[in-house]
């Protein structure tokens, strides 16, 4: 059967299960794009082609599956590159399509050319460059195999225009992944799983210390299971967001830089940290020299470089983190243990819980935002966040019932990541609500979604917490800089209800407290438009409990007053 390249990239793309794509058409991409126009395969038109990868990297983050993204050469392909390096941080699975000029002209600074494969190279998991029809089939398999296996990451594929325009006989089903160097992780050291079970045994004061790799192996129902099975406390990281029940008694909640006290007080006297898809990165533990300095460590993950790299390892096990926690499960028993340690715990949280000042004199506190949307959909939401205050406080305040629901850049911390992403998370997840919880300085950063989110008909709710400052950058200058608010003011902004209706979306403005739970109300009741929530939150509002950089986790700023 004679088919051409771009016909032949999209069956490739069927066979992988591909049901959405997300993109933005230019002229070296015009014959995948002649190819979609007859194709079973969903497009989502996207409003610049950040939004597309941020969208492509929300539905794979909701669904499990890959995200897939096209872009056109030169311009169209370096702007999915913010994308691109905030799903590799994350350990995010997608397949970036470029398209790239025809194969006689590359090199020659041709129009619209750009060295994507050089430029993404330390930014992807893998790329490719296709430089003949032949191989667009194989190419296209072994994408999909390295993105969603291991440690999940993006890999981009460039595709010259003449490669996808040229015919070549074709047979479904040829292509084979053979790749020389490249090796499924299968398997542990059972001998490792039986030395890390006799220390769980063993241990007086444990915790466990959750993070995204639970959520990408779905091994959040094993962790639970040993949480309960132990009664161990279970601290999470910004990526490890429901992988216990929010409001569950063994949940510590987020540690770290803008962790809860009792989870960092908990790391700081633990015996033994069961540490289970993590990396120990800084935000966590703040001071390497004095992080869990009692403890013994098991460390699990799919990546034998992280294990070791920040934090020496006293039990190292290499594999997926599902199969390991079931495997330790297989060998422990249920008992009724440290209770004097769940004590310990019970003072902290007693003593320390978080709180903030009281939304008074028509002021309304951002953070009481976050506990109304929570009350409002009970857990069972889609949370997306852009980066800065709204993150934290959506971390802290939000009680995650499950697993793939929360939404966040968290190793890059890409401003403008939220929106985009919640298109992706809505087109993935249908059956649940969908709310963006920005700032008014991110959100900017690509409020142009807004055209596709109505044009697809999304129900989508941005959460706009208008402080009228770029607020963490803000906090920072105000803690570390003597109170000089060097270029932070962002007063001078669009009216966002007008800015709603004029994309076609529904805009509603909140200036007081008790507005606010009708207007949420009022948004989850929208059927078919996306709706922006502008709340005028207390300007000055800061982000505590908060480990000053470079501090240690046993020494937070606020959190005990106000």
């Amino acid at each position: 059967m004679q088919l051409k390249g771009a016909d032949i990239l999209l069956r490739c793309l069927q066979e992988e299960g591909v049901d959405t794509v997300f993109g933005y058409p230019g002229g070296a991409v015009l014959p995948i794009y002649d190819a979609l126009f007859e194709s079973s395969i969903r497009h989502i038109l996207a409003r610049h082609e950040q939004g597309v990868a941020h969208a492509a990297d929300g539905y794979a983050r909701a669904t499990g599956k890959v995200g897939v993204c096209i872009a056109t050469s030169g311009p169209g392909a370096t702007n999915l590159v913010t994308g691109i390096a905030t799903a590799n941080m994350d350990s995010i699975p997608l397949v970036c399509f470029t398209g790239q000029v025809g194969t006689p002209l590359i090199g020659r600074d041709a129009f619209q050319e750009a060295d994507i494969t050089g430029i993404t190279l330390p930014i992807t998991k893998h790329n490719y460059l296709v430089e003949r029809t032949e191989d667009v089939a194989r190419t296209v398999k072994e994408a999909f195999y390295i993105a969603r296996t291991n440690r999940p990451g993006p890999v981009v594929v460039d595709l010259p225009k003449d490669v996808m325009e040229r015919s070549i006989d074709y047979k479904a089903g040829d292509a084979e992944v053979n790749l020389r160097g490249y090796r499924v992780m299968k398997g542990y050291n059972s001998g490792q799983v039986i030395a890390a079970v006799d220390l769980i045994k063993n241990a007086k004061r444990p915790v466990i210390y959750a993070g995204g790799g639970v959520i990408s192996s779905d091994a959040a129902g094993e962790l639970r299971e040993l949480a309960q099975k132990r009664k161990i406390p279970v601290t999470t990281t910004l990526m490890g967001m429901g992988a216990i029940p929010g409001n569950s008694y063994l949940n510590l909640g987020m540690l770290g830089m803008h962790g809860t006290r009792y989870a960092n007080y908990a790391i700081g006297e633990a015996d033994l940290l069961i540490a289970a898809g993590v990396r120990f990165d800084d935000r966590v533990t703040g001071k390497i020299e004095t992080f869990a300095p009692h403890a013994r460590v098991i460390h699990i993950d799919i990546d034998a470089a992280e294990i070791g790299k920040n934090v020496d390892v006293d039990v190292p096990i290499v594999g997926q983190v599902k199969e390991v926690l079931q495997a330790i499960n297989q060998r422990l028993e249920a008992v009724e243990q440290y209770w004097e340690w769940h004590q310990t715990i019970d003072r902290w949280k007693e003593e320390f819980p978080l709180r903030y000042g009281s939304s008074c004199e028509g002021r309304i506190m951002p953070q009481s935002v976050i506990e109304k949307i929570c009350d409002l959909t009970q857990g069972d939401a889609i949370i997306t966040t852009e980066v800065g205050q709204n993150q934290m406080w959506a971390a802290q305040y939000y009680k995650f019932k499950h697993a793939r629901t929360f939404l966040t850049s968290g190793g890059l911390g890409t401003m403008g990541y939220g929106f985009p992403a919640a298109i992706g998370a809505k087109i993935g997840r249908p059956d649940l609500p969908v709310i963006d919880i920005a700032g008014d300085g991110s959100i900017q950063m690509n409020i142009q979604e807004l055209a596709t989110a109505v044009q697809y008909r999304l129900p989508i709710i941005i959460c706009i917490l208008n402080n009228q400052f770029l607020g963490m950058v803000r906090q920072w200058q105000g803690l570390f800089y003597g109170g000089r608010y060097s270029y932070t003011d962002i007063s001078h902004q669009p009216d966002f209800v007008k800015l709603a209706e004029a994309y076609g979306a529904v805009g509603i403005r909140v200036t007081r407290e008790e507005e606010l739970g009708a207007a949420l109300q009022q948004a989850l009741r929208e059927t078919d438009r996306p709706v922006v929530l502008d709340i005028l939150v207390e300007r000055e509002a800061d982000v505590y409990p908060m480990v000053p950089p470079g501090g240690s986790l046993s020494h937070m700023l606020g959190g005990d007053e106000i």
